[in-house]
């Protein structure tokens, strides 16, 4: 980062400052403009990265074009753009800090300042990048370094936290050819992993000496290193670290420890040590992706172990590491009067042999394993065979980002293996407790888009979830659902791409963008629905949904079809408006104004009922289900919203649910279902326990009193919504 504002330029320079100035500020009206088509805004946004990302001396302009546009926003109050203009402006300065000057970086502290006195979700966003701009104007290179180290990983003693991101494709909407198009370019976008500790390296030199550092003699020595560079690449970890500790009083210790250690590389590599001159490119890599077709729903919490088993095992292993250097040091120290060195440096190996966690791969599963042994296993791993050895302090300092690509159908996949996790940890919390569990949706559907109201219809239902999120959330839209609508072209396009030489990395950028950006989650309830089946003994089936249930009534399927046909042709026939269907009894309870549950209970004529937990209207909120009783007799047509819901039928007759219109999801020979929202289950287990105390009666007490009660799923998005 510079550290004097911008020179004097002359004239031929300023003109092009200017021009360059003029791209961006269009560019940037064209996405806040109302009129541009969604799909457009998040295509040019991606545009507007890329120049950047190709040419950073233009991030300077982009910086100035993109303050003036918060401070104009600020003074007429146009809310509406200020989560593009933030978003927009923090990823610029992710990726091109270190070409930012002092005074630039300043103002956009100050603007951002300013914007903590607009209502949330502005003042949150504004806040978390408060802090990140002001890390980086006194440790420069501090964003950029961390973020490539725990995205990809990167093995070193001072900044442990690590994140791995999954992305699970529901096979219900990628065939062959499109999963393996995806996959395809998400591994083609992977960074060279010999390069990595190279690129922070340059980064973080060239962003704390800036003029003084030589940006291609540099590249060029760290080239010529080889292996050599881990050394540099640790001395710069902890100069970044302990700098970032120290706060503003150890702003210029870092800088002199970081033209030492530029000074140490040229030396090393036979340069010269005082070459100043261009700063070269260092473009931010996508983060390490794991791309999965989810075929099996266990799948996830598998990663999620297996995750949680690395980063534990790599953080004893350092702590072993770290132990032995302090053995071997007090040896050296002892050479000259210790005639036992030939003992003490086989002892030494010994120890290594029977340590299991010292260079050994971390452990891990792909078979098939009870769930007990599983977590016996990550239990013993994290806690490590003797307690002599603590772990570090800092808890759930990972972070698993878990993408998921399809319609509601994924979601409603995902909303019982949450759930299913979720009660794992509260009786024994271990996953949770070292990895924080960030969620991504990207919505893609299988249905083409035909101009028919039946196919608009059914489409979105099952894009309902993501219709939401887009109405709450503009630039959600913009970037996401646009791209969820391209990805099934990529199929179609993958032979074009194959034969270019440069290949496609719109979908791993985009995707990149929303991991580092989309950090405000939109919470939607979980219904819990207890399915009682005929001939079955016991409990009844417990499951879980997010969007919607419907249930079908095989003897009246026939009436429905014919409803559908008569309703498009507007004539009714009296044959249907004499038989409106199979006869349940309904329970409920309707929610007054004063929010007091009033119990209901009627009988209703229906040939089908469907229940949806999407509010057609944003405003709306997320919690209540609407509740549609179909008919072919339109006087028996009735709508309700609840959120307690008990239907039975009455004749001896039985009917088939589906759950978040999956048919993989599907119940037969169903006699009642009971629908209320999902108790987390660390609640239960908490009022559970206390009621044993209490016969007969279940009371708020001890921890209860402050755990939400309600389980809900979390998507991130770019505005979130207040939960």
């Amino acid at each position: 980062m510079n550290k004097e504002t911008t020179p004097w330029n002359p004239p031929v320079a300023d003109s092009m400052s200017s021009a360059v100035e003029a791209s961006m500020y269009n560019s940037i009206q064209a996405i806040l403009r109302q009129a541009a088509s969604s799909c457009n805004k998040g295509m040019l946004r991606w545009t507007l990265h890329k120049k950047v990302e190709t040419h950073p001396s233009n991030s300077v302009s982009l910086v100035r074009v993109l303050v003036k546009e918060l401070e104009k926003v600020e003074r007429l109050d146009y809310k509406m753009h200020v989560i593009p203009l933030l978003h927009t402006l923090n990823y610029v300065i992710i990726q091109q800090s270190s070409h930012i000057p002092c005074s630039l970086f300043q103002r956009v502290y100050e603007c951002f300042k300013r914007l903590l006195t607009l209502p949330e979700p502005y003042c949150t966003i504004a806040l978390r990048y408060i802090r990140s701009i002001k890390m980086e104007q006194i440790t420069p290179g501090a964003l950029y370094q961390r973020r490539v180290i725990a995205e990809q990983s990167l093995r070193n003693k001072h900044f442990p936290q690590q994140e791995r991101v999954f992305v699970f494709a529901d096979p219900a909407v990628f065939s062959g050819p499109l999963w393996q198009a995806v996959r395809a370019d998400l591994v083609l976008a992977r960074p060279q992993s010999d390069t990595l500790a190279r690129r922070v390296l340059l980064h973080t030199l060239q962003a704390g000496l800036v003029k003084a550092c030589h940006g291609p003699i540099l590249t060029q020595a760290l080239e010529d290193l080889g292996e050599d560079v881990e050394q540099y690449f640790q001395e710069v970890v902890l100069a970044v670290e302990q700098s970032i500790q120290n706060g503003e009083a150890g702003r210029d210790q870092y800088l002199t420890r970081l033209q030492h250690i530029y000074r140490d590389i040229l030396t090393s590599a036979n340069q010269d040590p005082k070459a100043r001159g261009s700063l070269s490119n260092t473009p931010l890599p996508s983060p390490e992706i794991h791309f999965h077709l989810w075929t099996n729903e266990e799948e996830l919490w598998n990663e999620l172990v297996n995750f949680t088993l690395n980063v534990s095992t790599s953080e004893r292993n350092s702590m072993y590491q770290e132990e032995e250097e302090e053995d071997v040091s007090k040896r050296v120290s002892h050479l000259s009067v210790d005639s036992g060195i030939e003992k003490d440096l086989s002892d030494m190996g010994e120890r290594e042999q029977m340590n299991p966690f010292t260079r050994s791969r971390s452990p891990c599963f792909r078979g098939r394993m009870k769930p007990e042994d599983k977590m016996a296993l990550v239990q013993e791993n994290i806690k490590g065979p003797t307690s002599s050895t603590p772990l570090p302090k800092e808890e759930g300092n990972h972070t698993a980002r878990i993408v998921m690509m399809g319609d509601n159908r994924v979601l409603g996949r995902l909303a019982k293996v949450y759930h299913s996790i979720r009660k794992r940890e509260a009786k024994h919390l271990i996953l949770t407790k070292r990895v924080n569990l960030q969620i991504y949706y990207i919505p893609v559907t299988d249905e083409p888009i035909v101009n028919s109201p039946e196919s608009t219809s059914q489409v979105g239902d099952r894009l309902s979830l993501a219709s939401f999120l887009g109405r709450v959330d503009p630039w959600y839209e913009s970037n996401i659902i646009s791209l969820g609508a391209m990805i099934p072209k990529l199929a179609g396009t993958q032979s074009s791409h194959s034969r270019s030489s440069e290949p496609n990395h719109f979908l791993v950028d985009v995707l990149s963008y929303y991991l580092r950006c989309g950090l405000q989650p939109v919470h939607f309830t979980l219904y819990s629905v207890k399915i009682s089946v005929s001939g079955q003994t016991g409990s009844p089936v417990d499951d879980v949904f997010v969007s919607h249930l419907d249930a079908e009534f095989p003897e009246s399927k026939t009436l429905r079809e014919n409803l559908r046909q008569e309703r498009s042709s507007r004539r009714r026939t009296r044959k249907t408006l004499g038989t409106c269907g199979v006869v349940v009894s309904v329970n409920y309870s309707k929610v007054s104004l004063s929010k007091q549950e009033v119990v209901q209970g009627m009988s209703v004529m229906t040939c089908g009922v469907g229940i949806s937990a999407i509010s057609p209207n944003e405003t709306e909120g997320l919690d209540f289900l609407t509740v549609n009783f179909d008919s072919t007799n339109p006087r028996c047509c009735t709508e309700i919203r609840t959120q307690n819901i008990k239907i039975r039928i009455l004749e001896d007759k039985t009917f088939t649910v589906c759950l978040d219109k999956d048919c993989r999801r599907k119940y037969t020979h169903v006699q009642s279902i009971e629908i209320s929202p999902c108790l987390d289950p660390g609640y239960c287990l908490q009022t559970s326990s206390k009621s044993k105390f209490s016969v007969g009666e279940e009371r708020e007490s001890g921890l209860s009193k402050y755990m939400c009660k309600i389980l809900p799923l979390p998507i991130n998005t770019f505005t979130g919504i207040n939960h």
